[in-house]
């Protein structure tokens, strides 16, 4: 049965369409819990790209990339593997990795924490990470929460990406690693046993080509598997495996797992997880990405000849794509991703993250309390959104409705400050504020276009932006907080730099170092 999978023509790679698998690609009305006793994929509509999972007693835990972000690496908890909440982000500064990732720089667009992998190994959680300029990292922490120990570099080389990590139960480490940089070749290295220490001269090659990465070493039963995506030009990128019955290989057994499913966006990269109703799970990112990024989705796992198939199961053993199946357990308390800030919390909530390291003096939430306080200085470049420091950011979310309100104070704003809620990819657009000598005026930005409104004579300002499920935002403001006015024209959020879309609040000085803007509340319906 074996040896008839792995003879399957590669010409069945392209049967990716199956009765579950005709849902037109973002055009869902509801995802997630439908409260029914099912679920509906997508589990999480919004840029949670590189995913990866573990369970650690009755509780779930996934990770998700966060290139340039700060802080980075962000941590989810669940209870169900439907339903999310924020647990944290792990790593709190990005200068440890390099200083291109500072306020001083903004140097690394696209680059920044990739993929990684989280593990529980004696009573203590890990994390290993590689960036595509730096390297290899991990930190730790006795609690999911932290707090994580400052990073450790592992590796120190370029061209590296999508790191896994597997203790044996002889306490025995192994380090899996994908040098992209020559002809994507996967090697097997010893990791000490309290995963600080990398033995480079270890090196074994055990996958190569076909931009072969995503790569998750798992034992299940008396199997080790060896889970990865590839690529092949006009097919597209799928699941596929190989297995061995020693941590080490020989990994001579190779299977695909699953079709590219392009018509749902290739999901190929994620965790295979014992559920809380000893089902097995696929939590996976969709790998193609477009304005909301690359989004989750549950697939339930069916095991064929000791393969774990993710998704539908077709007639030809590979899996498809799945949109709804049965809720993995009931939660006992329904939780969800916080969007909406009164900025009342000593600390950011962890859905925030600055666009790079911050500069921690100009901001506060405790100058005036209730209210976040950005202050402005120079950009690296006059007048760019994009290259402006002390950004600070979320995810946008693709569902049939979004609204998202922020109320400002402008009265300590100077002349030659900007400020505003901005969308943020390769592309941006903002409606804000811009601060000059004959007074505030009301502006819309798109890229290098600026377009000037109204003055603004008023203390307090109310921005908004709505969109729906084709990323079609519209800006608008207010003078009461009340009756909201249209202003700009509509700008269709983008994908870029391997993210999606994400909303912003900035203040920044051409000038001189000058000016705040208070922020007092941001609610996102």
């Amino acid at each position: 049965m074996i040896k008839k999978y792995l003879l399957l023509p590669l010409l069945c790679l392209s049967l990716s369409l199956s009765a579950q698998s005709t849902r037109l690609w973002g055009n869902w009305i509801t995802w997630g819990d439908q409260g029914n006793g099912t679920y509906q994929n997508p589990v999480i509509p919004s840029d949670f790209s590189d995913i990866d999972c573990i369970r650690v007693g009755n509780d779930f835990y996934a990770i998700s990339s966060t290139f340039q972000y700060s802080p980075g690496m962000t941590l989810l908890h669940s209870k169900d593997l439907v339903n999310w909440a924020y647990c944290t982000n792990i790593v709190e500064d990005l200068t440890q990795i390099g200083p291109e990732l500072s306020w001083q720089r903004m140097n690394r667009p696209a680059k920044g924490i990739w993929a990684g992998t989280l593990r529980y190994h004696n009573k203590r959680f890990y994390l290993f990470f590689g960036t595509p300029d730096e390297g290899y990292f991990m930190t730790s922490a006795p609690q999911a929460k932290g707090p994580w120990a400052p990073l450790t570099q592992l590796l120190d080389e370029p061209g590296w990406d999508d790191c896994t990590v597997l203790w044996d139960e002889d306490g025995q480490a192994c380090f899996v690693g994908t040098h992209f940089a020559d002809g994507y070749k996967t090697y097997q290295f010893k990791l000490s046993a309290d995963g600080t220490r990398l033995d480079r001269a270890s090196a074994v090659l055990i996958n190569e080509g076909s931009g072969r990465e995503a790569s998750k070493l798992i034992k299940v039963g008396d199997w080790y598997y060896l889970i990865f995506s590839e690529h092949k030009n006009g097919i597209g990128r799928y699941v596929m495996a190989k297995r061995a019955r020693s941590m080490w290989g020989p990994f001579n057994e190779e299977r695909q797992l699953a079709l590219a499913s392009r018509e749902a966006n290739e999901p190929n990269q994620g965790g295979i997880i014992l559920g809380p109703d000893n089902a097995w799970y696929f939590l996976t990112h969709h790998g193609s990405g477009d304005w909301s990024g690359r989004i989750v989705s549950l697939l339930p796992v069916t095991w064929v000849d000791e393969w774990p198939v993710p998704g539908t199961l077709t007639q030809e053993g590979l899996g498809t794509m799945q949109w709804s199946g049965k809720m993995p357990a009931k939660a006992a308390k329904k939780v969800k991703l916080n969007r909406s800030d009164d900025f009342k919390t000593a600390t950011l909530g962890p859905q925030w993250q600055w666009h790079y390291q911050p500069r921690s003096d100009m901001f506060s939430l405790n100058e005036r309390k209730g209210w976040l306080r950005l202050k402005a200085y120079r950009p690296l470049v006059a007048n760019d959104v994009t290259k402006a420091g002390n950004t600070l950011t979320q995810r946008s979310f693709r569902t049939s409705s979004n609204t998202v309100t922020v109320k400002l104070d402008i009265a300590g704003m100077t002349p030659g400050q900007k400020a505003g809620l901005c969308h943020l990819s390769s592309q941006h657009a903002a409606i804000g504020l811009t601060k000059e000598t004959d007074g505030c005026w009301l502006e819309y930005r798109k890229n290098s276009l600026i377009d000037r409104g109204i003055p603004v004579m008023q203390q307090t300002l109310w921005l908004r932006s709505t969109w729906g499920l084709d990323g079609l935002s519209q800006f608008h403001y207010s003078l009461d907080g009340q009756t909201f006015v249209p202003f700009g024209e509509p700008y269709q959020l983008v994908w870029g730099h391997y993210r999606g879309d994400r909303l912003g609040l900035y203040s920044f000085n051409d000038l001189e170092e000058s000016g705040f803007v208070d922020v007092d509340y941001l609610t996102y319906d």
